[in-house]
């Protein structure tokens, strides 16, 4: 357990969410094992398949991560959050990515573990072969880096990875996260429709529930939402090679606080608005608006709207996606 005056513990998984393409039999693939990064106070534990620790949702067993329906921890892709119809014009393409095995392709204890995956030609209906690398570092002190890189190897592909973790800051198994206050530095978001698909238009925050440009906390405003939060914000700036201070949570009770640094335009924040009596770890109940999502992003439904950042990557190009968490306790 972490105590007041340290930074949190942490215990963050690869949940990945691609079609498993090798073979059916998990155990004839590669081999699912645990592999921990430990620097000063901050220890971070990973799986090739689930996660598990304090503030981190999650489930116990790689069991759970194959029955699950909330996509704890998972990098999903090809392409993140929702796409239009499911359909979009690009000499084929229909539908995102299921669960895989990844590969562990470089693994150094006290810095840095990487993991692969090859993703096939028409693999769900995307084109092309795709190969994919998440990094997860441990930067400095209590700082944890991911960089996702993907590199199409023949054909024009969209992509837009993202890391769907549950925070709850106070800890897992404490109840919701409504009295946590956020910051979000975004003047901006892209409206949604009755079925949470991107209208096009990108519209202020000023005025509406949606405006955290100043910390406040998630329930102050939840109740006049339909439901709570679930709605990508434009990060102020440009995006680009350099990392932007996107977005800052904290908890009173512990005084833990993390900040989130991103290279990507846009976030998603939910309040796992859908979740309700999910058994997780410790045989923990968790509940609607149990956790938090900051899912740094390119725009959801891009290849669907001229107006946004396109995430078509073509042969030769590279997509590279940081992001930089910050824990800190007082």
């Amino acid at each position: 357990m972490v105590k007041k005056q340290m930074p949190p513990l942490l215990v963050v998984g690869v949940s990945v969410l691609v079609v498993l393409s090798c073979c059916v039999n998990y155990s004839l693939c590669e081999k699912i094992k645990t592999y921990k990064l430990t620097r000063g106070n901050l220890s971070v534990t990973f799986t090739n398949y689930g996660k598990q620790d304090d503030v981190v949702l999650g489930f116990d067993s790689v069991d759970g991560y194959k029955n699950d329906t909330t996509y704890f921890g998972a990098i999903v892709g090809r392409v993140a959050n929702r796409i239009g119809g499911a359909e979009f014009t690009l000499n084929g393409g229909t539908k995102g990515f299921s669960d895989v095995i990844w590969s562990v392709h470089n693994y150094v204890p006290t810095s840095h573990i990487t993991f692969k995956y090859d993703s096939f030609d028409g693999e769900e209906g995307f084109p092309g072969n795709v190969t994919v690398k998440v990094t997860y570092m441990l930067i400095g002190e209590n700082k944890l880096g991911v960089k996702m890189e993907a590199k199409p190897l023949n054909k024009p592909t969209p992509i837009n990875l993202a890391l769907h973790t549950y925070w709850n800051l106070h800890s897992h198994n404490s109840g919701d996260v409504l009295s946590h206050k956020i910051q979000l530095l975004a003047g901006k978001i892209t409206p949604v429709d009755e079925k949470l698909i991107p209208t096009g238009e990108i519209t202020s925050i000023e005025g509406t529930p949606y405006d955290f440009l100043q910390p406040r906390s998630i329930g102050s405003r939840i109740k006049e939402l339909p439901g709570g939060y679930d709605i990508n914000y434009v990060i102020d700036g440009t995006a680009g090679k350099h990392l932007r201070k996107t977005a800052v949570v904290s908890e009173e009770v512990t005084g833990r606080k993390m900040e989130l640094w991103t290279n990507q335009p846009g976030v998603q924040f939910y309040t796992s608005n859908m979740m309700i009596r999910v058994v997780g770890k410790g045989k923990a109940v968790y509940k609607k608006y149990g956790g938090l999502c900051l899912e740094s992003q390119g725009f959801p439904d891009s290849v669907n709207h001229k107006n946004f950042p396109s995430q078509i990557v073509n042969p030769g190009e590279s997509y590279l996606h940081v992001m930089l968490f910050r824990f800190t306790a007082h």
